[in-house]
């Protein structure tokens, strides 16, 4: 709102001709949710502790996470509520594509929300069971779905990186397919919160990298060197993107080890969703495997776990899922863990960005 009164000014006074830059809104943006959470994350959390919304552990979980208990959660509503208002300030509200993600983004933190109420009630770590989630966040992944579908802005096709000529489409089955990715990118994001900073980190990597290719695919010369399916409305997803970035930030100034605050699965759920969405809207969805993989190999280990847990009647591949947990019980620090599986992230984030030029 406030970016469309500046521009209007922009007549009469040059210098707000800046706000046409879309570069320059995506420093504001990321800088105004930044600022916003360093200076309320600490009354935030002190209020959390007023109404005892803390983490309960799980008890058969690694004993180094015992002391974790009693930690303020559910940072995920401060970090969405910063985003939100940096947005309104430096995004066009009108855009299709900003009201689209945050209404998607919105219905997941609900999911999230609600599995966290229900467990801070129940004083245990019980809240929505697993097939209560993926109901919920299947019928909405089918809405963002469809709302993509119907858009005259977008169309079902599937393009893969570094194959220029790949073009699939698939129809109505795209709407399936982006609850698919919306359902695998959400659940990936939540099982990978289970150390201190270790979700938000990735997070911020991911973000970024689709901020970047959601800045490429809106410029149409851009777009057409980099032979990139041209998303006219994709730079005010970038602005969206570097919102997400700032508070992230500084989410991370207080959930970095030892954290005094938890992302809670209203933050993990909705972020993830975000950017599944993300990937839809820039037609870089298979990348998101690979600029994402540390949310995928921390979700395969779950399913292969399990899996193999069945079929054996028993027997195990890691000592516990995720893999973050078989780590810390193979005797890894947990700030060691944190920092490398960081690092896998930033290499397949730079992995994904080069395939802007490999085609």
């Amino acid at each position: 709102m406030l970016y469309q009164f500046l521009l209007s000014l922009s007549d009469s006074m040059t210098f707000f001709n800046v706000f046409r830059y879309i570069t320059f809104r995506i420093v504001l943006a990321a800088l105004t949710s930044m600022i916003l959470w360093l200076i309320l994350g600490g009354w935030f959390i002190e209020r959390i502790k007023a109404y005892n919304v803390r983490q309960f552990i799980r008890t058969e979980g690694p004993s180094t996470h015992h002391k974790k208990s009693g930690t303020p959660t559910m940072g995920g509503v401060l970090v969405l509520l910063t985003s939100f208002f940096s947005c309104l300030l430096w995004s066009d509200v009108t855009s299709y594509v900003v009201q689209l993600v945050w209404e998607i983004t919105l219905l997941y933190a609900m999911i999230g929300f609600h599995d966290d109420y229900l467990k801070i009630r129940r004083r245990r770590n019980e809240g929505l069971t697993g097939r209560q989630k993926l109901v919920l966040q299947t019928f909405f992944g089918l809405v963002a779905g469809w709302s993509l579908y119907s858009s005259p802005e977008f169309t079902p096709y599937l393009t893969a990186p570094v194959f220029k000529d790949f073009l699939l489409n698939l129809g109505p089955f795209y709407i399936l397919f982006a609850a698919l990715v919306l359902v695998a990118s959400s659940n990936s994001c939540n099982l990978t919160d289970g150390l201190d900073g270790l979700a938000i980190g990735p997070i911020i990597m991911v973000a970024g990298t689709y901020m970047i290719f959601a800045y490429c695919v809106s410029n149409v010369v851009i777009a057409r060197y980099l032979q990139l399916t041209s998303v006219p409305g994709a730079a005010e997803l970038a602005v969206v993107l570097a919102a997400l970035i700032g508070a992230s930030l500084g989410f991370l100034w207080y959930n970095t080890y030892p954290a005094e605050i938890f992302l809670g699965d209203v933050g993990s759920l909705s972020l993830g969703a975000t950017l599944g969405l993300s990937a839809l809207i820039v037609k870089q969805e298979i990348l998101l495997i690979l600029v994402g993989g540390l949310f995928v190999i921390e979700a395969l280990s779950v399913i292969m776990q399990v899996s193999f847990f069945k079929a054996t009647k028993g027997r195990r591949i890691f000592l516990m899922a995720p893999l973050h947990h078989h780590l810390e019980l193979k005797g890894w620090p947990e700030p060691k863990i944190i920092v490398r599986l960081w690092i896998i992230s930033i290499i397949l984030s730079l992995a994904g960005l080069s395939t802007l030029k490999l085609r």
